[in-house]
Protein backbone atom coordinates (compact mmCIF):
# COMPACT_ATOMS: atom_id res chain seq x y z
CA UNK A 1 0.00 0.00 0.00
CA UNK A 2 1.05 3.81 -0.54
CA UNK A 3 0.36 6.44 2.18
CA UNK A 4 -2.11 9.33 1.45
CA UNK A 5 0.94 11.87 0.40
CA UNK A 6 2.80 9.59 -1.85
CA UNK A 7 -0.36 8.75 -3.75
CA UNK A 8 -1.59 12.37 -4.08
CA UNK A 9 2.27 12.91 -5.29
CA UNK A 10 2.10 10.17 -8.25
CA UNK A 11 -1.25 10.66 -9.24
CA UNK A 12 -2.13 14.13 -9.59
CA UNK A 13 -0.34 16.10 -12.60
CA UNK A 14 -1.99 19.24 -12.93
CA UNK A 15 -0.23 22.47 -13.73
CA UNK A 16 2.45 23.48 -10.49
CA UNK A 17 2.79 19.85 -9.53
CA UNK A 18 5.65 17.53 -9.19
CA UNK A 19 4.27 15.00 -11.16
CA UNK A 20 3.20 17.24 -13.92
CA UNK A 21 6.62 18.87 -13.55
CA UNK A 22 8.45 15.34 -14.52
CA UNK A 23 5.83 14.31 -17.30
CA UNK A 24 6.69 17.81 -18.76
CA UNK A 25 10.58 16.87 -19.50
CA UNK A 26 9.33 14.20 -21.88
CA UNK A 27 8.18 13.94 -25.35
CA UNK A 28 4.06 12.66 -24.99
CA UNK A 29 1.80 11.39 -27.49
CA UNK A 30 -1.12 14.47 -28.09
CA UNK A 31 -2.62 13.38 -31.19
CA UNK A 32 -2.91 10.72 -33.79
CA UNK A 33 -1.37 12.69 -37.12
CA UNK A 34 -4.55 11.29 -38.61
CA UNK A 35 -6.57 13.91 -36.70
CA UNK A 36 -5.13 16.82 -38.84
CA UNK A 37 -5.14 15.57 -42.05
CA UNK A 38 -4.29 18.37 -44.15
CA UNK A 39 -3.42 21.76 -44.43
CA UNK A 40 -5.86 24.36 -43.07
CA UNK A 41 -8.12 21.40 -41.42
CA UNK A 42 -10.56 21.82 -38.65
CA UNK A 43 -8.26 22.79 -35.26
CA UNK A 44 -9.01 19.86 -32.38
CA UNK A 45 -9.25 20.72 -28.95
CA UNK A 46 -6.80 18.61 -27.22
CA UNK A 47 -6.31 18.27 -23.23
CA UNK A 48 -2.85 17.19 -21.70
CA UNK A 49 -1.80 17.55 -17.76
CA UNK A 50 -4.67 19.29 -16.92
CA UNK A 51 -4.01 22.37 -19.90
CA UNK A 52 -6.90 22.70 -22.29
CA UNK A 53 -5.03 23.57 -25.85
CA UNK A 54 -5.98 23.46 -29.74
CA UNK A 55 -4.17 21.78 -32.00
CA UNK A 56 -4.40 22.59 -35.95
CA UNK A 57 -1.99 22.34 -39.02
CA UNK A 58 -1.38 25.87 -41.26
CA UNK A 59 -1.54 26.26 -44.68
CA UNK A 60 2.35 25.70 -44.54
CA UNK A 61 1.59 22.25 -43.06
CA UNK A 62 3.14 23.01 -39.73
CA UNK A 63 1.19 21.98 -36.67
CA UNK A 64 0.29 24.21 -33.62
CA UNK A 65 -0.52 23.17 -30.11
CA UNK A 66 -1.05 26.51 -28.00
CA UNK A 67 -3.51 27.70 -25.50
CA UNK A 68 -7.39 26.79 -26.38
CA UNK A 69 -8.30 30.77 -25.49
CA UNK A 70 -7.95 33.68 -27.81
CA UNK A 71 -6.53 36.26 -25.72
CA UNK A 72 -8.53 38.99 -26.37
CA UNK A 73 -11.95 37.58 -24.78
CA UNK A 74 -11.08 34.10 -23.78
CA UNK A 75 -13.28 32.32 -26.64
CA UNK A 76 -12.66 29.04 -27.68
CA UNK A 77 -10.13 28.77 -30.38
CA UNK A 78 -11.79 25.67 -31.38
CA UNK A 79 -14.69 28.22 -33.27
CA UNK A 80 -11.69 29.89 -35.07
CA UNK A 81 -11.19 29.86 -39.07
CA UNK A 82 -7.97 27.96 -40.20
CA UNK A 83 -6.66 30.17 -43.01
CA UNK A 84 -3.81 32.22 -44.42
CA UNK A 85 -0.85 30.39 -42.24
CA UNK A 86 -2.65 31.20 -38.96
CA UNK A 87 -5.91 30.64 -36.81
CA UNK A 88 -8.03 33.15 -36.67
CA UNK A 89 -10.56 33.64 -33.56
CA UNK A 90 -14.12 34.38 -35.26
CA UNK A 91 -15.22 36.85 -32.56
CA UNK A 92 -12.97 40.08 -33.25
CA UNK A 93 -10.60 38.49 -36.16
CA UNK A 94 -7.53 38.07 -34.07
CA UNK A 95 -5.28 35.44 -35.57
CA UNK A 96 -2.55 33.29 -34.10
CA UNK A 97 0.44 31.34 -36.03
CA UNK A 98 1.48 27.98 -34.48
CA UNK A 99 3.79 29.44 -32.58
CA UNK A 100 1.12 31.09 -30.18
CA UNK A 101 2.12 34.37 -31.50
CA UNK A 102 -0.56 37.07 -33.08
CA UNK A 103 -0.23 37.87 -36.03
CA UNK A 104 -3.19 40.31 -36.17
CA UNK A 105 -5.33 42.34 -34.25
CA UNK A 106 -7.67 44.05 -37.44
CA UNK A 107 -8.87 46.57 -34.85
CA UNK A 108 -5.31 48.41 -34.04
CA UNK A 109 -3.72 50.32 -36.41
CA UNK A 110 -0.37 48.08 -37.78
CA UNK A 111 1.73 51.07 -36.32
CA UNK A 112 0.95 50.39 -32.71
CA UNK A 113 2.88 46.92 -32.55
CA UNK A 114 0.34 45.72 -30.29
CA UNK A 115 -0.20 41.86 -31.78
CA UNK A 116 3.79 41.83 -31.31
CA UNK A 117 2.96 42.03 -27.68
CA UNK A 118 0.18 38.98 -27.38
CA UNK A 119 1.11 35.31 -27.46
CA UNK A 120 -0.34 32.22 -26.38
CA UNK A 121 1.28 29.73 -24.36
CA UNK A 122 2.19 27.24 -27.14
CA UNK A 123 4.10 23.86 -27.40
CA UNK A 124 6.43 22.41 -30.20
CA UNK A 125 4.21 19.47 -32.01
CA UNK A 126 6.19 16.91 -34.35
CA UNK A 127 4.95 14.04 -36.25
CA UNK A 128 7.03 10.68 -36.18
CA UNK A 129 5.36 7.66 -37.12
CA UNK A 130 1.48 8.22 -37.21
CA UNK A 131 1.31 10.00 -34.12
CA UNK A 132 2.24 14.21 -33.34
CA UNK A 133 4.30 14.33 -30.22
CA UNK A 134 4.70 17.49 -28.16
CA UNK A 135 6.76 18.00 -25.48
CA UNK A 136 5.30 20.90 -22.54
CA UNK A 137 8.25 21.65 -20.88
CA UNK A 138 10.99 24.60 -20.78
CA UNK A 139 12.91 24.66 -24.18
CA UNK A 140 16.46 24.45 -22.37
CA UNK A 141 15.90 21.15 -21.16
CA UNK A 142 14.04 19.36 -23.89
CA UNK A 143 15.21 15.94 -24.70
CA UNK A 144 16.00 14.62 -28.19
CA UNK A 145 12.91 13.67 -30.50
CA UNK A 146 11.64 10.28 -30.08
CA UNK A 147 13.22 6.94 -31.36
CA UNK A 148 10.75 4.48 -30.17
CA UNK A 149 10.63 1.66 -32.75
CA UNK A 150 7.03 1.50 -33.42
CA UNK A 151 6.98 5.09 -34.29
CA UNK A 152 10.52 4.47 -36.86
CA UNK A 153 9.56 1.10 -39.16
CA UNK A 154 8.05 1.92 -42.24
CA UNK A 155 4.64 3.04 -42.25
CA UNK A 156 2.97 -0.13 -43.43
CA UNK A 157 4.50 -1.88 -40.41
CA UNK A 158 2.95 -0.08 -37.67
CA UNK A 159 -0.68 0.42 -36.52
CA UNK A 160 -1.53 3.23 -33.33
CA UNK A 161 -4.72 3.72 -31.67
CA UNK A 162 -5.72 5.50 -28.42
CA UNK A 163 -8.83 5.55 -26.43
CA UNK A 164 -10.30 8.20 -23.82
CA UNK A 165 -9.90 6.03 -20.65
CA UNK A 166 -11.91 7.55 -17.63
CA UNK A 167 -9.36 6.78 -15.06
CA UNK A 168 -6.45 8.40 -13.33
CA UNK A 169 -2.87 7.75 -15.64
CA UNK A 170 -1.36 5.38 -12.65
CA UNK A 171 -4.12 2.73 -12.10
CA UNK A 172 -4.27 2.16 -16.15
CA UNK A 173 -0.49 2.17 -16.47
CA UNK A 174 0.27 -0.33 -13.45
CA UNK A 175 -2.31 -2.40 -15.39
CA UNK A 176 0.14 -2.78 -18.27
CA UNK A 177 3.15 -3.91 -16.59
CA UNK A 178 0.78 -6.48 -14.49
CA UNK A 179 1.83 -10.21 -16.16
CA UNK A 180 0.13 -12.26 -13.53
CA UNK A 181 -3.92 -10.98 -14.33
CA UNK A 182 -3.40 -12.21 -18.26
CA UNK A 183 -3.85 -16.04 -16.91
CA UNK A 184 -7.41 -15.19 -15.85
CA UNK A 185 -8.62 -11.52 -17.46
CA UNK A 186 -7.44 -12.39 -20.37
CA UNK A 187 -7.89 -16.28 -20.43
CA UNK A 188 -10.97 -16.65 -23.38
CA UNK A 189 -9.31 -14.13 -25.77
CA UNK A 190 -6.00 -16.28 -25.81
CA UNK A 191 -7.24 -18.59 -27.68
CA UNK A 192 -10.02 -16.67 -30.04
CA UNK A 193 -8.68 -13.26 -30.63
CA UNK A 194 -6.99 -13.25 -33.99
CA UNK A 195 -4.05 -10.74 -32.87
CA UNK A 196 -3.39 -13.64 -29.91
CA UNK A 197 -4.47 -17.03 -31.08
CA UNK A 198 -2.39 -19.95 -32.04
CA UNK A 199 0.89 -18.93 -29.97
CA UNK A 200 2.77 -21.41 -28.23
CA UNK A 201 3.30 -19.06 -25.43
CA UNK A 202 -0.15 -19.12 -24.87
CA UNK A 203 -0.27 -23.21 -23.54
CA UNK A 204 2.31 -21.64 -21.15
CA UNK A 205 0.26 -18.57 -20.09
CA UNK A 206 -3.07 -20.79 -19.27
CA UNK A 207 -1.09 -23.90 -17.64
CA UNK A 208 0.61 -22.08 -15.03
CA UNK A 209 -1.14 -19.27 -13.12
CA UNK A 210 1.67 -18.63 -10.81
CA UNK A 211 4.18 -16.50 -12.39
CA UNK A 212 7.01 -15.51 -10.26
CA UNK A 213 8.59 -12.57 -10.91
CA UNK A 214 11.74 -11.13 -11.48
CA UNK A 215 12.50 -7.02 -11.95
CA UNK A 216 15.60 -5.46 -12.79
CA UNK A 217 16.23 -2.03 -13.25
CA UNK A 218 17.70 -0.53 -16.33
CA UNK A 219 18.91 3.38 -16.66
CA UNK A 220 15.81 4.28 -18.15
CA UNK A 221 12.85 1.90 -16.11
CA UNK A 222 12.60 -1.87 -15.29
CA UNK A 223 12.51 -4.66 -16.85
CA UNK A 224 9.99 -7.18 -15.13
CA UNK A 225 10.04 -10.82 -15.96
CA UNK A 226 6.86 -13.07 -15.89
CA UNK A 227 8.32 -16.55 -15.54
CA UNK A 228 6.18 -19.92 -15.91
CA UNK A 229 7.39 -23.11 -16.51
CA UNK A 230 7.24 -24.91 -19.25
CA UNK A 231 8.24 -28.76 -20.47
CA UNK A 232 11.51 -30.50 -19.53
CA UNK A 233 11.91 -28.26 -16.56
CA UNK A 234 12.36 -24.84 -18.81
CA UNK A 235 10.85 -21.69 -18.18
CA UNK A 236 8.81 -19.47 -20.22
CA UNK A 237 9.41 -15.98 -19.79
CA UNK A 238 7.82 -12.71 -20.76
CA UNK A 239 9.86 -9.55 -20.45
CA UNK A 240 8.14 -6.23 -19.84
CA UNK A 241 10.21 -3.09 -20.34
CA UNK A 242 8.82 -0.02 -18.82
CA UNK A 243 10.16 3.14 -19.69
CA UNK A 244 9.89 6.27 -17.73
CA UNK A 245 7.35 7.36 -17.17
CA UNK A 246 4.75 5.52 -19.09
CA UNK A 247 5.73 3.50 -21.84
CA UNK A 248 5.15 -0.21 -21.33
CA UNK A 249 5.89 -2.76 -24.39
CA UNK A 250 3.99 -6.07 -24.05
CA UNK A 251 5.98 -9.13 -25.02
CA UNK A 252 5.08 -10.93 -28.59
CA UNK A 253 3.01 -13.92 -29.31
CA UNK A 254 4.25 -16.09 -31.82
CA UNK A 255 4.57 -14.01 -35.55
CA UNK A 256 1.95 -11.86 -34.13
CA UNK A 257 2.41 -7.96 -34.32
CA UNK A 258 3.86 -7.03 -30.97
CA UNK A 259 2.10 -4.04 -29.04
CA UNK A 260 2.24 -1.80 -26.10
CA UNK A 261 1.14 1.51 -24.48
CA UNK A 262 1.89 4.82 -23.74
CA UNK A 263 -0.41 6.15 -20.97
CA UNK A 264 -1.01 10.09 -20.77
CA UNK A 265 -2.86 12.00 -18.37
CA UNK A 266 -5.78 14.39 -19.78
CA UNK A 267 -6.29 15.27 -16.06
CA UNK A 268 -6.32 13.41 -12.39
CA UNK A 269 -9.26 11.91 -13.19
CA UNK A 270 -8.57 11.21 -17.08
CA UNK A 271 -5.82 9.73 -19.53
CA UNK A 272 -5.19 8.78 -23.24
CA UNK A 273 -4.64 5.16 -23.49
CA UNK A 274 -2.22 4.79 -26.86
CA UNK A 275 -2.16 1.79 -28.16
CA UNK A 276 0.54 0.25 -31.29
CA UNK A 277 0.47 -2.60 -32.68
CA UNK A 278 4.01 -3.56 -34.79
CA UNK A 279 5.89 -5.89 -36.26
CA UNK A 280 10.05 -4.91 -36.68
CA UNK A 281 10.74 -7.42 -39.92
CA UNK A 282 7.67 -7.45 -41.99
CA UNK A 283 4.45 -5.23 -42.78
CA UNK A 284 1.29 -6.13 -41.35
CA UNK A 285 -1.52 -7.73 -43.47
CA UNK A 286 -4.62 -6.51 -44.36
CA UNK A 287 -5.98 -8.90 -41.90
CA UNK A 288 -4.37 -7.95 -39.36
CA UNK A 289 -5.31 -4.40 -39.32
CA UNK A 290 -8.66 -5.05 -40.03
CA UNK A 291 -8.59 -6.59 -36.96
CA UNK A 292 -6.86 -3.31 -34.79
CA UNK A 293 -9.95 -1.42 -36.71
CA UNK A 294 -12.51 -3.85 -35.55
CA UNK A 295 -11.30 -3.36 -31.89
CA UNK A 296 -9.19 -6.73 -31.54
CA UNK A 297 -6.15 -6.94 -29.57
CA UNK A 298 -5.42 -4.19 -27.80
CA UNK A 299 -7.43 -1.73 -29.59
CA UNK A 300 -11.04 -1.37 -29.40
CA UNK A 301 -14.22 -0.09 -31.29
CA UNK A 302 -15.65 3.65 -30.16
CA UNK A 303 -18.75 5.59 -29.87
CA UNK A 304 -18.80 7.03 -33.37
CA UNK A 305 -17.02 10.52 -34.05
CA UNK A 306 -15.57 10.41 -30.79
CA UNK A 307 -12.26 7.81 -29.04
CA UNK A 308 -14.56 6.62 -26.43
CA UNK A 309 -14.86 3.21 -26.34
CA UNK A 310 -18.23 1.71 -27.39
CA UNK A 311 -18.56 -0.43 -24.39
CA UNK A 312 -17.72 2.08 -21.47
CA UNK A 313 -19.17 2.79 -17.58
CA UNK A 314 -22.33 4.00 -18.60
CA UNK A 315 -23.64 0.64 -20.50
CA UNK A 316 -21.41 -1.19 -18.08
CA UNK A 317 -19.24 -1.69 -20.88
CA UNK A 318 -21.81 -4.09 -22.67
CA UNK A 319 -21.33 -7.16 -19.86
CA UNK A 320 -22.78 -10.27 -21.02
CA UNK A 321 -22.95 -12.80 -18.10
CA UNK A 322 -24.00 -16.22 -20.15
CA UNK A 323 -20.68 -15.11 -22.00
CA UNK A 324 -18.82 -15.48 -18.32
CA UNK A 325 -20.80 -18.27 -17.18
CA UNK A 326 -19.84 -20.28 -20.33
CA UNK A 327 -15.74 -19.27 -20.10
CA UNK A 328 -16.15 -17.71 -23.33
CA UNK A 329 -14.59 -14.91 -21.49
CA UNK A 330 -13.41 -14.72 -17.97
CA UNK A 331 -15.21 -11.43 -16.81
CA UNK A 332 -17.78 -11.28 -19.78
CA UNK A 333 -16.29 -8.39 -21.19
CA UNK A 334 -15.45 -8.75 -24.85
CA UNK A 335 -12.39 -7.54 -25.78
CA UNK A 336 -8.66 -7.43 -24.03
CA UNK A 337 -8.16 -3.98 -24.04
CA UNK A 338 -11.85 -3.07 -22.46
CA UNK A 339 -11.12 -6.30 -19.96
CA UNK A 340 -8.66 -4.32 -18.54
CA UNK A 341 -10.45 -0.68 -19.04
CA UNK A 342 -13.24 -1.92 -17.18
CA UNK A 343 -11.89 -3.18 -14.18
CA UNK A 344 -9.30 0.01 -13.94
CA UNK A 345 -12.13 2.26 -13.82
CA UNK A 346 -13.96 0.27 -11.25
CA UNK A 347 -11.17 1.53 -9.21
CA UNK A 348 -12.76 4.85 -9.11
CA UNK A 349 -11.53 7.84 -10.58
CA UNK A 350 -8.39 7.93 -8.39
CA UNK A 351 -7.02 4.61 -6.72
CA UNK A 352 -7.12 4.49 -2.72
CA UNK A 353 -3.82 3.06 -2.74
CA UNK A 354 -4.12 3.20 1.22
CA UNK A 355 -6.30 0.06 1.32
CA UNK A 356 -3.99 -2.34 -0.93
CA UNK A 357 -2.72 -5.99 -0.15
CA UNK A 358 0.01 -6.46 -2.53
CA UNK A 359 1.46 -9.89 -3.07
CA UNK A 360 4.91 -11.25 -4.99
CA UNK A 361 3.10 -10.98 -8.43
CA UNK A 362 3.09 -7.02 -7.93
CA UNK A 363 6.63 -6.54 -7.87
CA UNK A 364 6.93 -4.83 -11.17
CA UNK A 365 4.33 -2.27 -10.00
CA UNK A 366 5.91 -1.63 -6.72
CA UNK A 367 9.28 -0.83 -8.20
CA UNK A 368 7.84 1.01 -10.91
CA UNK A 369 5.95 3.29 -7.96
CA UNK A 370 9.07 3.62 -6.43
CA UNK A 371 11.71 4.62 -9.24
CA UNK A 372 8.79 7.29 -10.05
CA UNK A 373 8.51 8.14 -6.37
CA UNK A 374 12.66 8.73 -6.46
CA UNK A 375 12.89 10.71 -9.75
CA UNK A 376 10.04 12.94 -9.19
CA UNK A 377 10.90 14.14 -5.63
CA UNK A 378 14.50 14.65 -7.63
CA UNK A 379 13.27 16.75 -10.05
CA UNK A 380 11.33 18.65 -7.57
CA UNK A 381 13.94 18.85 -4.87
CA UNK A 382 17.38 19.19 -6.65
CA UNK A 383 16.28 19.80 -10.15
CA UNK A 384 17.80 16.71 -11.47
CA UNK A 385 16.43 15.56 -15.05
CA UNK A 386 14.69 12.18 -15.10
CA UNK A 387 15.44 8.71 -16.37
CA UNK A 388 13.90 7.80 -20.24
CA UNK A 389 14.64 10.81 -21.84
CA UNK A 390 17.45 8.83 -23.61
CA UNK A 391 17.41 7.64 -26.94
CA UNK A 392 19.41 4.77 -25.91
CA UNK A 393 16.97 4.02 -23.43
CA UNK A 394 13.76 3.91 -26.30
CA UNK A 395 15.59 1.34 -27.73
CA UNK A 396 13.87 -1.34 -26.69
CA UNK A 397 11.89 -4.51 -27.16
CA UNK A 398 9.63 -7.08 -25.13
CA UNK A 399 10.68 -10.78 -25.28
CA UNK A 400 8.98 -13.86 -24.65
CA UNK A 401 11.47 -16.66 -24.62
CA UNK A 402 11.84 -20.25 -22.93
CA UNK A 403 14.96 -20.35 -21.27
CA UNK A 404 16.78 -23.40 -19.17
CA UNK A 405 16.19 -23.34 -15.71
CA UNK A 406 19.48 -21.74 -14.40
CA UNK A 407 19.58 -19.14 -16.86
CA UNK A 408 19.27 -15.22 -15.90
CA UNK A 409 16.30 -13.94 -17.77
CA UNK A 410 18.43 -10.23 -18.71
CA UNK A 411 21.72 -11.90 -19.25
CA UNK A 412 20.06 -14.63 -21.29
CA UNK A 413 18.02 -12.37 -23.44
CA UNK A 414 19.93 -9.07 -23.47
CA UNK A 415 20.55 -8.92 -27.24
CA UNK A 416 16.87 -9.69 -27.55
CA UNK A 417 15.96 -6.63 -25.50
CA UNK A 418 17.51 -3.97 -27.67
CA UNK A 419 16.09 -3.05 -30.76
CA UNK A 420 17.99 -2.16 -33.99
CA UNK A 421 16.33 -1.85 -37.90
CA UNK A 422 15.52 -5.28 -39.52
CA UNK A 423 16.42 -7.37 -36.36
CA UNK A 424 14.44 -10.41 -35.99
CA UNK A 425 12.87 -10.89 -32.25
CA UNK A 426 12.65 -13.22 -30.30
CA UNK A 427 9.15 -14.67 -29.71
CA UNK A 428 6.98 -18.01 -28.68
Amino acid sequence: MLRKEVNELLTQTDPGTPMGALFRQYWIPALLASELPEDDCAPVRVKLLGERLIAFRDSDGRYGLMDEFCAHRGVSLWFGRNEESGLRCPYHGWKYDVNGQCTEVPSEPDASGFCEKIKLRAYPLIKIGDVLWTHMGGKENRPPEPVWEFATVAPEQTFTSKRWQECNWLQAMEGGIDSSHVSFLHSGGLNTDPLFRGAKGNQYNLADKKPVFEVTETEGGLFIGARRNAEEGRHYWRITPWIMPSFTMVPPRGDHPQHGHFWVPIDDENCWAWSYDYHPTRALTGAERQAMRDGHGIHNEYVPGTFRPLQNKDNDYMMDREAQKRGDTFSGIKGIAMQDASLQESMGPICDRTKENLVSTDNGIIMARHRLRKAVTALRDKGTLPPGRNPEHQKVRSVAAVLEADKNYVEACRDALTAAPGKQRTSV
